[in-house]
């Protein structure tokens, strides 16, 4: 079993280096399911493995450029902000809802990277350091949901860094790392005074992860942007979707309601994408005379 947890644990870190998020969504279940630990204390220790693989895994990053360190400090201190806000609030939200605001906050966010940004720049030079009133404004609202919801900071970080921020994917990757690293560090204090951690599982689980982290920001600077966007967005499907399912009753599932929602949205998604694709086709908009020839008639 323990070589089971250690393989896991490696994921953990290769998601982190890649994605710069995913740690804590497979963090938590791991160490429950596979270390057989409680979930108060799994979510301790999750915390600390993120922090420390997040830090690590900061490095290679930083020294490949692709790090803005104005912008995720900042960020990160006012989401610390946001998320004590958040975490009070949630005291007086279930569970099960914030769960399911979660899952479906999961599939929105994926919904926007898989489209990917208007501008034609997802490939273009990295930019400077962002705005301060939009890093304030994009720290408080990511660190107040990830406080509700208590979980997905990478999954809000990288995309409000990307979409809302601008910058290319690899640079928001790299610099969520310094945000969750400082949001987990953070979080950890505030469950030590009542959370015994197992510190050597702990620090076995975090030194497989860290090597994780160490691979995945290798290919993280390799991968196209197009690609790395398109693979955390179906990555926060998956998740998403995971999460809805455990939540979400059975008897929902089985109501004709939900499936025909879900087939008009697919069939919108779908038409849509249809579009999108015949307005991308080159000659698409040409008018239907010129396939005869100048000034011929049809």
């Amino acid at each position: 079993m323990i070589t089971l947890v250690l393989a896991a644990s490696v994921l953990i870190g290769i998601s982190l280096g890649i994605l710069g998020g995913g740690g804590s969504i497979l963090t938590v279940p791991i160490l429950v399911y596979l270390a057989g630990m409680g979930t108060k204390e799994a979510v301790a220790t999750s915390l600390f493995v993120v922090g420390a693989t997040s830090a690590i895994g900061l490095v290679p990053h930083a020294r490949a450029g692709r790090v803005r360190w104005r912008t995720g400090l900042l960020f990160g201190a006012v989401g610390m902000v946001g998320a004590y806000g958040g975490g009070r609030l949630a005291a007086y939200v279930s569970a099960t809802a914030l769960l399911i605001v979660f899952a479906l906050m999961m599939l929105a966010t994926a919904a926007a990277m898989l489209r990917g940004p208007r501008r034609h720049d997802v490939d273009g030079p990295a930019r400077g350091e962002l705005p301060v009133k939009h890093v304030v404004v994009e720290g408080l609202v990511v660190g107040a949901v990830t406080g509700l919801v208590g979980s997905g900071g990478g999954f809000l970080v990288v995309p409000a860094l990307a979409l809302l921020g601008g910058l290319p994917m690899s640079v928001a990757v790299g610099t969520s790392l310094l945000v969750i690293a400082m949001k987990s560090f953070s979080g950890l204090a505030g469950h030590l005074a009542g959370v015994q951690i197992d510190w050597g599982t702990t620090l076995m689980v975090t030194g497989a992860a860290v090597v994780g982290s160490l691979i995945g920001s290798r290919f993280a600077g390799r991968i196209p942007q197009d690609a790395l966007r398109k693979v955390f967005g179906w990555f926060v499907v998956v998740m998403g979707v995971f999460v809805l399912g455990r939540q979400v009753p059975s008897a929902a599932w089985a109501s004709p309601l939900t499936w025909t929602g879900a087939g008009i949205a697919a069939a919108a998604a779908m038409a849509r994408a249809t579009l999108r694709a015949r307005r991308a086709r080159p000659g698409a908009d040409a008018p239907p005379a010129s396939r005869y020839g100048p000034g011929a008639l049809p």
